[in-house]
């Protein structure tokens, strides 16, 4: 049997750590059992800091409970059809509540969870029963809109000391000869994570004792930080040894090089710390800059170097203050420009497609535009050979073309095709053109007149023609006669 499972907590008094959220959650139960509705309850933490163990307590508060594990499928259908149907149904015991428990929300991701989310926002919403969930990262964007429909407490990790006195009474249980100094050792190698500490002391410990040499082989805990405690850890402390560890995250670097550098200033008040500081964060971009263009991504650990231990001691001494950090205000700022530089890159493209330009030099063209799309006719002419929308019309003017500007530009476009087409038919002698005859110039009429006429023959009366003679026919000599002739 693990030992997890053994000595997993059954009251709240059991629980190691978080003694202040123990007293809030203990309070939302009593309302419940009041019958006096309270918001679902969402607890936040690292893994092995006793979540799950306190929503099994909790469930012990109630007659029945319904949970659902993070291995389940958790699509939109599933879960209104099991969580969703019972968050809206009294339980079967009475007028008592029924606790339902949902275990890692923030991981719901791929086809067997999709719209997962959008049922857990539904069953918040329509829920008269009391729920509980669990996540891991309170960061995450699966939780945006989750978190502001529940009660949050965000628990922290288990303190050194407090894992050191559960191995000890554990030991004790078990009758394990151990030594101070490797419980020292365990304790703070777990990273404040109570489950992976019992485990790891069960995994050591055969034969009845743990010893120093027992853990020698034993490594680490590799622990993964949200991005909010590196850069807390960068600009809080100047323990080397404690920041490369705290940048080991999930997420791209030069995000956190952002997050770094939009927190300075909030942190760090003498003008030549931040002046310093931002100039290793430029050098860290100097880096990756280079990563990207030479796919050489060892400068990598430059750059990490740069934005995390040299920021770090760029101040003299750390800051005893609480400084509420914040992400990237550029993040937010091209949130919300971001349909205009969406039209404007559409725009771009089609100037390159038809002007055979480069996007860089199409960009440059705008402020031309504006200037030229003054004028209607002008406008129209260019829209119409960019075939643009009037959307991207509006880019370049406030107001639309007028219709009697579009009607005379159609009609002027038109007959230019027309004539256009006439005298491709032409030159391919489809057709020939007639020539209208030349207008005569007064002085061509008067050289005209001085020239001498030619005589004109008389007429000849009509009755006065003689008849043309029509030719005699020979006569037949009388001699001879036809074969015709009978």
């Amino acid at each position: 049997m693990l030992w997890t499972d053994k000595y997993r907590p059954q009251t709240f008094k059991e629980i190691r750590g978080n003694n202040k959220d123990m007293k809030v959650i203990q309070e939302w139960v009593k309302q419940w059992k009041e019958d006096n509705p309270q918001k679902p309850l969402l607890l936040v933490g690292p893994a092995g800091i006793g979540k799950t163990s306190t929503a099994l307590i909790i469930a012990k508060e109630f007659q029945e409970h319904i949970e659902l594990n993070a291995s389940d499928k958790r699509s939109y259908d599933i879960l209104m059809s099991t969580i969703g149907e019972s968050s809206n149904t009294s339980s079967l015991f009475g007028k008592s509540h029924k606790l339902i428990i949902l275990d890692e929300v923030d991981g719901i991701h791929g086809n067997d969870d999709r719209g997962g989310t959008r049922a857990i926002n539904k069953i918040l919403t329509e829920s008269k029963q009391p729920i509980i969930m669990m996540a891991n990262d309170f960061y995450s964007k699966r939780l945006t809109t989750i978190k502001k429909k529940c009660q949050v407490i965000k628990m922290g990790k288990v303190r050194s000391p407090t894992i050191r006195a559960t191995l000890r009474k554990i030991c004790k249980e078990e009758e394990i000869d151990v030594e101070p100094e490797a419980l020292e050792i365990l304790s703070k190698r777990s990273s404040g994570d109570l489950r992976s500490a019992i485990n790891t002391l069960q995994a050591a410990s055969t034969g009845g004792q743990l010893k120093v040499e027992d853990l020698e082989n034993l490594s680490q805990k590799d622990e993964t930080h949200t991005i909010f405690d590196a850069v807390t850890t960068i600009l809080k402390s100047k323990t080397i040894h404690h920041i490369k560890p705290a940048m080991r995250i999930d997420d791209d670097p030069t995000l956190l090089m952002e997050y770094v550098a939009e927190n300075i200033p909030r942190e760090y008040e003498n003008k030549n710390e931040i002046k310093k500081a931002y100039e290793n964060i430029a050098k860290a971009d100097l880096y990756f800059g280079r990563a990207r263009q030479t796919r050489n991504y060892t400068y990598w650990r430059y750059a990490s170097d740069f934005m995390g231990p040299a920021v770090s001691l760029s101040k003299k001494q750390t800051y005893k203050k609480f400084s509420r950090m914040s992400g990237p205000k550029a993040f937010t700022l091209m949130g919300r420009t971001r349909g205009k530089r969406d039209l404007r890159d559409r725009i771009a493209t089609k100037m390159e497609e038809k002007m055979h330009v480069s996007l860089e030099v199409a960009y440059t063209m705008f402020p031309d535009f504006e200037i030229i799309f003054a004028n209607d006719e002008m406008a129209y002419e260019i829209s119409a050979f960019l075939d643009l929308e009037n959307d991207e019309i509006k880019r370049f003017r406030p107001r639309k073309i007028p219709k009697k500007v579009i009607k005379k530009m159609e009609k002027l476009i038109w007959e230019a095709k027309k004539e256009e087409q006439r005298q491709k038919q032409i030159n391919d002698g489809i057709y020939t053109e007639k020539l209208k005859p030349k207008e005569k110039t007064k002085e061509k009429q008067k050289e005209e007149e001085k020239e001498p006429k030619p005589k004109e023959k008389p007429l000849i009366p009509i009755e006065n023609k003689t008849k043309k003679e029509k030719p005699k026919e020979e006569k037949k000599s009388k001699g001879q006669t036809s074969l015709f002739d009978f």
